[in-house]
């Protein structure tokens, strides 16, 4: 992994779109600026710009010592109004990032700079590079901010607290000096907010009161936090675009929420999709909307184990908003019959969405007598199929047992060919056996056997994933006490396996599917025996761009975030 020469950064940097009316853009050049040295190109194009109303850095990695440089370049530009930096972090240490945002913060600050956006985007920084942010989110420069774009940052509930409590003291201060902070769209998916994060922003959108645009799907937000930033947005009637998909609204945050939508005349977009709304909510929200929201134009509540009842009225409720391009109501459990009692309600199928998804009418409300006539229905729940399909396995409620008169294989057999049923067959002494075969000493050993067990590894299947991270634990708690040295050669020999490292061994069969790793890697960071060491050095790897880890976007992020954890 060589570092580009000051060669090659030179022509990089030359092919940077230069616009000296309007600013500069970098984006995904992929320049590793360590230092003030390997930034110069970019520090010189930024005091020659005459007029950087914007700067894009994302696609770069950027240091201390670098930002210190951009930033004293920055103080020059009073005019700057656009700070677009997502993704320039890859591969930095979390010690580093929160200095790198402070320099840069201060440079704006000491320009005397007006921000309007500001995108830190795809950033995995966590609460820590939060810490860099704070004193900046809280300075005159943000009095003016119109855009935050804060999506991908893992930030956290402590992140999330840090950042609800920067705005509303930006918004006391600003109120104060005569010029309110008017921030008209807040961006923060796939950050772990939870409750206790949403609740403090909710805190602050409802002091704030100027939203236009919230996105902040897939933040593990239960009704009590819905509730919360449902009466938010009860103060900020520009709202027009609203996206809480993936979190966990459940019929109470759905009704929370419909109380509210009434204050949101001028709503455009909705999208609950994969909230767990279910039928009730669906009819608290429909009861609303129907006399609301003129202006709706999509409605997006698809995956919300809503039935038939509640998809028609829905429909229903939408179907005479003038501008509405979009319902999808797919994922659901209408059932064939279903779909077409909602296309009838809607009365143009132009405006729903596929049903390619639907699951159909759920088992429990079907009509009696019904699992009479379908008996072997139960036996082919999908979620079921691969155990079911093992001749070597029985099922035990939700556990897997070995066939009582089926022998147990040994630790060889399972490592050469690895499955979660041969793991399971290996018996309850699994844990031990592993152990005694492997050479603990020997990282190299230990390395590949974990990332073997590893490959078994499903989101599915949890009473093999459950004996794999036992098996691996009882290994590592002997092998990697907490001790920085060796937890540093086994990440290294876990990256060869994974391709992120380039092999000595020239034989070595690299892991083809990177699924199962991932899944191990995210319980392994967070046990007692993985040292910090071994976490920086995941990061660094880790964070970067691979088109082998990427094709596993949601298990490397959470990966991400719990090494930044």
């Amino acid at each position: 992994m060589a570092n580009p020469d000051v060669d090659t950064l030179s022509g990089l940097l030359a092919e940077a779109t230069i616009d000296n009316s309007n600013g500069l853009s970098f984006a995904g050049k992929g320049i590793k600026m360590d230092n003030e040295e390997a930034a110069t190109e970019v520090i010189d194009a930024i005091k020659k710009c005459k007029e950087m109303r914007w700067l894009r850095l994302e696609g770069n990695t950027l240091g201390v010592e670098a930002a210190k440089g951009i930033a004293k370049a920055l103080e020059k530009h009073p005019e700057f109004q656009r700070a677009l930096w997502s993704d320039m972090f890859t591969g930095r240490l979390k010690t580093e990032i929160p200095d790198a945002l402070r320099f840069l913060g201060n440079g704006i600050i000491l320009a005397n700079a007006k921000l309007i956006e500001l995108d830190l985007s795809d950033n995995a920084f966590g609460p820590n590079g939060m810490q860099g942010l704070v004193v900046f989110l809280k300075s005159p420069s943000c009095f003016s901010l119109k855009e935050l774009r804060l999506n991908n940052n893992g930030l956290g509930i402590t992140g999330g607290k840090m950042l609800a409590a920067s705005l509303l003291e930006c918004h006391t201060k600003s109120l104060a000096a005569g010029t309110p902070l008017a921030l008209r769209v807040f961006v923060s998916g796939r950050g772990r907010l939870e409750n206790e994060g949403s609740m403090r922003l909710a805190e602050a959108f409802k002091a704030i009161g100027s939203l236009e645009e919230v996105r902040m799907p897939q933040n593990g937000i239960f009704h009590e936090g819905i509730t919360a930033l449902a009466e938010a947005f009860a103060f900020n009637p520009k709202l027009k675009i609203l996206d809480l998909s993936d979190n966990i609204f459940t019929e109470k945050g759905a009704s929370a929420m419909a109380k509210s939508l009434p204050k949101m005349s001028v709503l455009e977009s909705m999208n609950f999709g994969d909230c767990l709304i279910k039928t009730k909510g669906a009819h608290a929200l429909a009861a609303v909307i129907k006399g609301n929201n003129p202006l709706l134009q999509r409605v997006n509540l698809s995956f919300n184990e809503i039935e038939v009842s509640g998809g028609k009225a829905i429909a229903e409720a939408v179907k005479n908003k003038t501008g509405l391009i979009e319902l999808d109501l797919n994922g659901n459990q209408l059932g064939d019959e279903g779909v077409e009692v909602v296309r009838g309600a809607m009365g143009n199928d132009q405006l729903l969405a596929s049903f390619s998804d639907d699951e159909g009418v759920d088992s429990d409300d079907d009509v009696e007598g019904s699992e009479e006539e379908e008996p072997e229905e139960e036996e082919d729940d999908d979620n079921d199929a691969v155990i079911v399909q093992d001749p070597n396995l029985e099922v035990h409620g939700v556990g897997l047992t070995p066939r009582p008169d089926e022998k147990t294989i040994t630790v060889d057999e399972f490592l050469k060919r690895p499955s979660a049923s041969s793991l399971l067959l290996l018996g309850p002494q699994r844990s031990d056996l592993i152990c005694k075969q492997i050479y603990k000493d020997d990282l190299n050993e230990v390395a590949r056997t974990v990332i073997k067990i590893s490959m078994i590894l499903t989101e599915g299947n949890e009473a093999a994933n459950k004996a794999a991270f036992e098996c691996t634990d009882e290994l590592l708690k002997e092998a990697l006490p907490g001790d920085d040295t060796v937890t540093a050669a086994f990440c290294n020999e876990c990256l060869v396996q994974l391709g992120l490292l380039k092999a000595e061994d020239k034989k070595l069969t690299l892991v083809l599917n990177s699924s199962g790793p991932l899944i191990m890697l995210t319980h392994i960071v967070k046990q007692s025996y993985f040292s910090k060491m071994g976490k920086d050095i995941l990061q660094i790897f880790i964070a970067k761009p691979n088109a082998k880890l990427d094709a596993y976007a949601d298990l490397k992020h959470k990966l991400l975030q719990a090494l930044f954890q």
